[in-house]
């Protein structure tokens, strides 16, 4: 199985080539902005190190959200781009689980959180295993304790540190993990392989959907006032 893997929903941007079970080439850079511009070098580059050509490759696959709506577009639109150019299969996780994944083993449940530019934050709760307790969900960090179970929980993702500052008088047991705050392009890979294992989706299949937790910050303008007649 060789995948090619794309991340830009979030501030960061990476791409990973992954075959016969491990990551063969990995770019990864952390950019507010600007994943237009890095995406497509940076597949480019992965492929060329991964020694491997595009009419090679068995399957894509890219981050879904949540995360920030430019970003997670990009991310979508080349993967979806790429895979239709070269009529592979598509295959898309979220940001949170790819976060789940790249931490340490515990023996506790494991709370992702990802920032969302606003005052709340992108959350979901997995077990020991990181498979998911819950759905994702967006919240204020000062409301994540009632999602949490008794006992110590592990927390990671780029919205960690607000979720532990809002809760440091609350009394939970917060274990804050930092292997990585980002989702990268390689945890993608390894999710995608494990999915494509069981299911493998066929070209032309409906390509994922974007996971947005909450309306994005754009309005309509209103219409302009017509001028009277005189």
């Amino acid at each position: 199985m060789k995948i090619l893997a794309l991340d830009s929903a979030t501030s960061s941007c990476s791409a990973a080539v992954w075959s016969g079970g491990s990551v063969l080439a990995e770019r990864f850079a952390v950019m507010a902005r600007g994943q237009s511009e890095e995406l497509v070098p940076m597949v480019r580059t992965v492929l060329a190190e991964g020694d491997l050509r595009f009419d090679e490759l068995d399957l894509v696959a890219t981050t879904i959200g949540p995360g920030a709506f430019t970003g997670l577009r990009i991310c979508l639109a080349t993967a979806r781009a790429l895979a239709l150019a070269a009529r592979l299969p598509l295959i898309g996780v979220t940001t949170l689980e790819a976060v789940a994944v790249a931490q340490e083993s515990t023996n506790t449940p494991l709370l992702v959180a990802i920032e969302s530019k606003r005052s709340d934050c992108y959350v979901q709760l997995f077990d020991e295993d990181r498979a998911a307790l819950g759905e994702p969900t967006a919240v204020l960090p000062s409301s994540v304790a009632a999602m949490l179970p008794p006992g110590e929980v592990a927390l990671a993702g780029t919205a960690a540190d607000d979720v532990l500052a809002a809760l440091t008088a609350s009394g939970c047991e917060l274990n804050r993990l930092r292997e990585r705050d980002f989702p990268h392009a390689s945890q993608v890979a390894s999710l995608a392989a494990a999915r494509a294992d069981r299911a493998m989706p066929h070209y032309g299949a409906p390509p994922p959907e974007p996971l947005y937790l909450r309306s994005p910050d754009v309005t309509l303008a209103k219409p302009k006032a017509r001028a009277a007649k005189s």
